[in-house]
């Protein structure tokens, strides 16, 4: 039988290093209190999900607050101890949808990580991915090389032998003053046709989680920021969370002297991987463009459990569901 155990979240971290597990920053203490601070979002709990009183996963909520509506959302949760079969998930995701709705009946769906589709829908919002690439950080720089594709290798060599970038950790001076670091987010999504975040959302990231779970790392030519990427960090792992680069530094494999620099740079620090983000497949095509670039750095791709979304006030929800459809249907057009 499933029980869920409510627990602040430095318990559920404390519980799940118990099973020798460093959960996602996402499902942290830091991440909530961070979270605590956004407009709109509020840390709503965290649960130990159990059976017959043995853990099996762990999750931790944040309340998002949208459009006059509320959903909880557990990125990358729940952190299975194993990975579950059909049943057992199905399982689990009954037992927080009826202690989700019995403790907060206003919540109209939850937005969690699921290995299977039964009982969940695809997101309403975002771009979910099913395949990562994780880059082992062990064994030191010749090593980190070494387990590279073929053209990784040689493009990371030919950036270090022709690149005229400097790389290094810039994360005191991005926290003392991100407007230069901003300008090439700008440029970058001019050029790629999205719209950047407002800079309070990097800042705030920045400050919030300090240099213990978030560092800067930037790339400069003649002393000018042509690149960078912030890396999230929590226990042995980091993760590849926003990366731009100047138009003009596109084909001069700038990103890869930089992300081989960071890789090396944490692995000295005593990290073993470094998670890249998701590629793109045939369950999320647009994020193919992704894969030429990402997938040089590893022999090999990684499945991990694609976000979906549990309808808990299912008529409201099936409302939300057209209106994103009707939505679509008018950029079509």
């Amino acid at each position: 039988m499933i029980t869920l155990e409510a627990v602040t979240p430095e318990v559920l971290e404390a519980s799940a290093a118990e099973h020798d597990i460093s959960l996602p920053i996402e499902q942290t203490a830091v991440w909530a209190a961070y979270q605590a601070d956004i407009d709109g979002r509020t840390p709503w709990g965290a649960y130990v999900i159990r059976r017959d009183d043995d853990a099996v996963a762990f999750i931790s909520f944040i309340d998002y607050e949208t459009h006059g509506y509320h959903y909880l959302h557990a990125a990358h949760g729940p952190v299975w101890i194993a990975r579950p079969t059909p049943a057992e998930e199905r399982e689990v995701i009954d037992a927080l949808t009826q202690a989700v709705h019995a403790e907060d009946p206003g919540i109209v769906f939850l937005r969690i990580d699921a290995w299977f589709e039964d009982g969940t829908e695809p997101v309403l919002s975002t771009v979910p991915y099913d395949e990562t690439v994780i880059v082992d950080l062990t064994g030191g720089d010749d090593a980190i090389l070494g387990r590279m594709r073929k053209r990784g290798r040689r493009d990371v060599r030919k950036a270090l032998r022709e690149s005229p970038a400097d790389c290094r950790d810039e994360t005191e001076s991005a926290t003392a003053d991100f407007s230069e670091y901003y300008d090439v987010m700008v440029e970058t999504a001019q050029r790629d046709g999205f719209s950047p975040a407002p800079m309070d959302d990097y800042t705030d990231m920045i400050a919030a989680l300090g240099p213990d779970h978030c560092r800067v790392f930037a790339a400069r030519i003649d002393g000018r920021v042509v690149a960078w990427s912030i890396v999230t960090l929590n226990g042995a792992r980091a993760v590849y969370y926003y990366a731009c680069m100047s138009t003009a530094v596109m084909h001069d494999l700038v990103p890869d002297k930089l992300l081989y620099t960071f890789c090396c740079a944490l692995g000295a620090q005593g990290y073993t991987q470094i998670d890249l983000m998701g590629i793109g497949d045939d369950f999320s095509p647009s994020l193919k463009s992704l894969n030429m670039f990402k997938t040089k750095f590893t022999e090999e791709t990684t499945p991990v459990a694609p976000a979906r979304d549990v309808p808990i006030r299912k008529v409201f929800y099936g409302t939300l569901t057209a209106a994103e459809k009707l939505r679509d249907s008018l950029r079509e057009h």
